[in-house]
């Protein structure tokens, strides 16, 4: 299937003459020769651009193609404009799948009587087609009240592309892991593995379903940030694995900019609150939406003075244990505050880079990697080349790539592309850095020791009548312990008594012998008799001891 399916990626690229964005003179000889020969596949798509070509063939080739189309489509310092503009429409304008198809596959999910009692005015054609599913809107009818929601159906037999998919990826990455001087360091196998597991993720609508439950109740009334970010509501009853009832949502995609500047919606504001959601949801919650590309994300700008972000496909998510989201939040305070040896010292000690890195030398590095970029509205830095300087800075130090961090690395890209299309003035370092700070403080200060004391009391006042019992076995088993410890120091002594004694032995059995070797030399029979008697009785003697 894999080689099947590699033969197919080929033949898409070339049939969508992608082959020619490879400058001629970068190609080996039978590569040139091969264009020219009968057997050399044509590019079908004369008429249509290259960016319109790229798009097309991305789209053709499935769910993890998109979504590589779609990461790079919040790039735009990466990317031509004309590039960026036709790998947008990855967002959520995707081919669909036919209507009557979705409509089938949801009755065989809740079954005739369900769809026919509580659904109606299902629309078939879909509403958005993304890469692994798409959506229908309906009206749900409960308790004698209707509700908009939206049908999320995935896309029949979806998982054996994907699985080609992967297996394809992965034999690329064995290579590349095995040839490129890079390979183990940027370990892509594990990469990869990791991705699978993320993509197959996607694949469970119940998942999506209890990580939008989750992420709603992180931001609900009462918690710090409200109305910051809404989740839609998720009508887990009716939903199954391959499909996903939710609430409708109206609000307006957060790559409509020119939309939003005509409602006057506070940019800065929406853009500040973006970052804010990002880092609570790391850093407060350990918990959060890795999908985040615009088709993901919309604003209700009903006031729009105060914009609320709204997330939907919550099929991505990840989460950081508690030393990796300490050091995380380390470094980025760190690098706020420019202290570059510190950053350097938290990558030897959480590991990251090789125990026996200069530290002196990794500090000058990161400082002229990132010195530059302070003080610029992201309008004017150039992350593509703070990008390639932190690639070849990693290569320098063996830093290896982490793969529980990787999802948290793509989030961060879709939020910085989010960050330059709205409000390129934004200071991101400023917005992020009080935020930090004060999560630091809370998780390393004096609050943060009453916090942990107050968390443990329900476990300490269940152990407590316990302790008198606890106390009496453990000094029990101490006292047995050193009674066992001493038994056996007495018998390593006798031990070495007896080793003692066989070595003395032994010493006078060896000279007993040499003796009577020299007498019998001697013709002293008599007396070489004696010796050799008692060096026999000597040996023997060594023996039973």
């Amino acid at each position: 299937m894999s080689n099947k399916r590699l033969y197919r990626i080929v033949k898409t690229f070339l049939h969508y003459g992608l082959d020619e964005m490879v400058p001629k003179k970068m190609l080996p000889w039978y590569a040139k020769l091969g264009r020219l020969s009968l057997f050399w596949l044509q590019n079908k798509h004369k008429n249509k651009t290259v960016a319109q070509r790229f798009r097309l063939a991305i789209e053709e080739l499935g769910p993890v193609f998109i979504k590589f189309g779609q990461m790079l489509s919040t790039r735009r310092d990466l990317l031509p404009p004309d590039f960026a503009d036709e790998l947008a429409l990855l967002q959520d304008k995707v081919t669909p799948f036919d209507g009557e198809l979705a409509k089938k596959i949801i009755i065989e999910a809740m079954g005739i009587e369900i769809f026919e009692q509580y659904f109606s005015a299902f629309e078939v054609t879909p509403l958005a087609s993304a890469s692994i599913a798409q959506v229908h809107t309906a009206t749900l009818i409960d308790d004698d009240k209707e509700q908009h929601i939206v049908i999320k159906v995935l896309r029949p037999n979806i998982g054996e592309t994907i699985l080609a998919d992967i297996k394809v990826m992965s034999r690329i990455a064995a290579i590349v892991a095995r040839w490129l001087p890079d390979g183990k360091r940027l370990r892509p196998v594990e990469v990869v593995a990791e991705y699978k597991k993320t993509i197959l993720d996607e694949l469970d609508l119940n998942r999506e379903a209890a990580n939008a439950i989750q992420l709603k109740h992180n931001f609900e009334q009462g918690r710090s940030y409200d109305n910051v970010l809404y989740v839609p509501e998720i009508y887990g009853e009716y939903s199954h694995k391959n499909i996903l009832v939710m609430e409708r949502i109206y609000g307006i995609g957060v790559g409509e900019i020119n939309k939003l500047n005509d409602l006057n919606v506070d940019m800065k504001l929406l853009a500040e609150r973006g970052v804010e959601v990002f880092f609570t949801q790391v850093f407060r919650d350990s918990f959060f939406h890795a999908d985040m590309h615009p088709g993901n994300v919309f604003v209700n700008a009903n006031n729009p003075t105060d914009p609320t972000w709204i997330a939907i496909d919550c099929g991505i998510v990840g989460t950081l244990n508690r030393e990796d989201k300490r050091y995380l939040a380390e470094n980025f305070v760190a690098f706020f505050n420019r202290d570059y040896r510190k950053v350097a010292q938290l990558h030897v000690d959480s590991g990251w880079v090789p125990a026996n890195t200069s530290v002196d030398e990794f500090e000058f590095a990161i400082r002229a990697v990132c010195e530059p970029i302070f003080n610029k509205p992201l309008s004017e830095i150039s992350f593509g080349q703070v990008l390639v300087n932190l690639f070849n800075t990693a290569r320098r130090f063996n830093m290896e790539v982490q793969p529980q961090l990787v999802l948290l690395q793509k989030t961060l890209l879709y939020i910085e592309g989010l960050g330059r299309q709205l409000y390129p003035q934004l200071d991101l370092w400023q917005t992020a850095k009080p935020f930090l700070e004060n999560w630091v403080k809370e998780q390393m200060g004096v609050k943060a020791v009453f916090t942990k004391i107050k968390d443990n009391i329900p476990f300490w006042n269940e152990k407590l009548p316990e302790m008198p019992d606890l106390i009496y076995d453990y000094l029990k088993a101490g006292k047995e312990s050193q009674s066992q410890q001493m038994q056996l120091i007495e018998q390593i002594t006798q031990q070495q008594q007896a080793n003692n004694q066989r070595l003395i032995f032994s010493v006078l059995t060896a000279g007993l012998c040499i003796s009577s070797a020299l007498l019998l030399n001697q013709d002293n029979n008599l007396f070489a008799i004696i010796t050799a008697a008692a060096a026999a009785i000597s040996f023997i003697y060594s023996i039973k001891k």
